[in-house]
């Protein structure tokens, strides 16, 4: 039951982060749905950003990878559930 209970919101994280990702490619949204999408996804990207920012040092990217390697370590930990 736990991990089913686990596995569900490591789903509904990866629904938020995706759609998180997709709206921040509409310019101007900026509503409660947005707000609540980031207050939500930002605990978990914000670790993240800040270790690739570390080991890839300023490289100049200008592409936020921390959704990519979220949903990675996220598959990687449902398929350990």
């Amino acid at each position: 039951m736990i991990r089913y209970v686990l596995y569900t919101l490591l789903e509904v994280l990866n629904w938020l982060i995706l759609a998180r990702v997709i709206l921040s490619w509409i310019p101007n949204m900026n509503n409660k749905v947005v707000e609540i999408l980031y207050t939500v996804t930002e605990p978990v990207l914000e670790p993240i950003r800040r270790l690739l920012d570390r080991t890839m040092g300023n490289t100049g990217v200008m592409v936020d990878l921390s959704p990519i390697v979220a949903f990675l370590l996220i598959g990687l930990i449902q398929r350990l559930i």
